[in-house]
């Protein structure tokens, strides 16, 4: 359940990460409400995670499904650079927090 957790904390940050880019600086009033919105829940479900789990590969897999949602929305959504080098690179993060999630012990 745990996992659960770190997984959709991992999703909300892709969420308060795209909001931050639409909110042009907090000045966007729907936009800036969403990543707030997003970043409560993601750090919110990551700290009930946390309980139950180690912190380096917790962290891990919330800062690499973050990071690999946010660069695959852009290319698919907001017209940022697609590139072989750039999906090979989102492949090996997917590849590392599958490997961490797979090595993280349950307290």
């Amino acid at each position: 359940m745990a996992w659960l957790l770190v997984v959709v904390a991992g999703l909300l940050e892709t969420g308060f990460a795209v909001c931050l880019k639409l909110s042009h600086g907090f000045t966007r009033l729907w936009p800036t409400v969403a990543f707030c919105v997003f970043a409560l829940g993601s750090f919110g479900l990551l700290t009930l995670a946390l309980k139950k789990l180690d912190v380096g590969p917790a962290y891990a897999v919330w800062t690499g499904i973050g990071a690999a949602g946010t660069a695959i929305y852009g290319m698919i959504f907001l017209d940022d650079l697609v590139s072989v080098l750039k999906i090979v690179s989102i492949s090996l993060v997917i590849i590392g927090v599958i490997g961490l999630q797979l090595s993280g012990s349950a307290h």
